[in-house]
């Protein structure tokens, strides 16, 4: 199977290394950002033709990802952010059970962005229409 994600769900899915490295200033305009949602959100790609991110290895032998985006004024900022992802048996369990219960719905016929969105927000303890989904499915075409 495979999977296609926006810039905006791979943003979703990393964090900010420090959190001490926000606000971040343009050095060249001055501009301010708060957050990391901030800097991606009012900064654009680099290049249409290009993501602006860049695999790499942190002094710990992390993964990381550099993030290179324009401000407005037309300066290259660079973040560099690390996957959040918990590498412990538990979390790779988690993720497992993740992706089966992702593959049910879309096997079910839930689109795969709302499966993934729902089961994200049940995870975060977020509300979510999880039973919505699955009776929806159960239900058919006609209801």
């Amino acid at each position: 199977m495979s999977l296609r994600y926006s810039h905006q769900d791979l943003f979703r899915s990393l964090r900010a290394l420090e959190e001490a490295t926000f606000p971040k200033v343009c050095r060249n305009c001055g501009h301010r950002y708060e957050d990391a949602a901030e800097f991606l959100a009012a900064t654009r790609q680099v290049r249409p033709d290009h993501t602006g991110l860049k695999e790499g290895i942190d002094e710990d032998g992390a993964a990381i990802v550099e993030v290179f985006r324009n401000c407005a004024c037309g300066s290259t900022l660079l973040e560099t952010f690390s996957d959040r992802r918990d590498q412990s048996p538990g979390g790779l369990r988690r993720r497992q059970r993740f992706g089966e219960m992702l593959d049910k719905l879309v096997a079910d016929g839930v689109e795969f962005a709302r499966a993934r969105d729902e089961l994200l927000k049940l995870m975060r303890g977020q509300p979510h229409d999880l039973i919505g989904l699955i009776r929806s499915t159960k239900a058919g075409p006609d209801g």
